[in-house]
């Protein structure tokens, strides 16, 4: 698979605000309130989704926890557009375990390509609030973090429970058991979909591998310990042992805020 970078017009070319994307994804999927405070879907997509009905949003008749997002773009005036998705458009991948028949049941699923779209991009003293970048996914992001984070789909009581392990006390290790289980389903159905997947033992080599050509080569490297440990079996992997450090270099990507809006 191959990264994309798209770069548009920064403010002082349009003569006022710059094109913005507003989702923080290209894809993402819906996070719906309920009654006392529970969210159908993604809670991290919560205030978008609220942004997207009060825009006119319909969303599917039926809800379910993965109803896709449409875009929402502002132009140079400024005031978001809703565009919502094709039907099709976004190539989904259903989760399912190699070895647990009963996982396809728990109707799982995500996006195959990752394209970051809320961060601004920097080169040759510019900065450009709209160049949405695509990368590829490595299986600890969907399975330990986007499913398996208590603050997002929360899922590791459920495997848990469908694997019968004890979660009346931590000892039992019922999250790790769990998390593993999920994570390989993860990677599993992306193999098994033909889309590109990287786990984080081999993710964690190649920056292994990066690092080492650089410095034969006499070159530093910028990186955030807490970016490029997995967030799964840290010590298991050499990066966890590697010392780093983050400072400027150019071109780069920044987060900024998110865009606001008012009737």
């Amino acid at each position: 698979m191959r990264s994309y970078l798209t770069v548009f017009a920064p403010p002082e070319r349009c003569g006022g605000p710059a094109p913005r994307i507003w989702n923080s994804q290209l894809c993402g999927y819906a996070g719906y309130r309920g009654t006392g405070g529970t969210i159908l879907g993604d809670p991290a997509n919560t205030p978008f989704t609220d942004l997207a009905l009060q825009l006119g949003w319909q969303g599917p008749k039926n809800p379910t926890a993965f109803d896709l997002l449409p875009w929402i773009i502002s132009g140079r005036d400024g005031q978001p557009q809703l565009f919502p998705l094709p039907q099709g458009l976004v190539r989904e991948i259903p989760i399912h375990h190699p070895e647990h028949s009963w996982f396809e049941a728990l109707g799982l699923r995500w996006y195959a390509v990752p394209v970051i779209t809320h961060m601004r991009f920097r080169a040759a003293g510019t900065d450009y609030p709209a160049s949405p970048f695509n990368g590829w996914y490595m299986g600890t992001e969907i399975g330990s973090r986007n499913l398996g984070d208590t603050h997002r789909y929360n899922l590791l009581p459920l495997i848990a429970d469908r694997l019968g392990l004890d979660r009346r006390t931590s000892r039992s290790l019922w999250q790790d058991r769990a998390l593993l289980e999920l994570n390989q389903a993860v990677l599993h159905s992306y193999a098994a979909a033909g889309v590109k997947m990287i786990d984080h033992h081999t993710a964690s080599e190649e920056f292994i591998k990066f690092r080492d050509q650089e410095a034969s080569h006499d070159r530093a490297i910028s990186a955030r310990w807490d970016w490029i440990v997995p967030p799964m079996s840290a010590s298991a992997t050499r990066v966890f042992h590697t010392s780093m450090s983050e400072f400027a270099t150019t071109p780069d990507f920044h987060h900024q805020p998110a865009p606001s809006f008012s009737r």
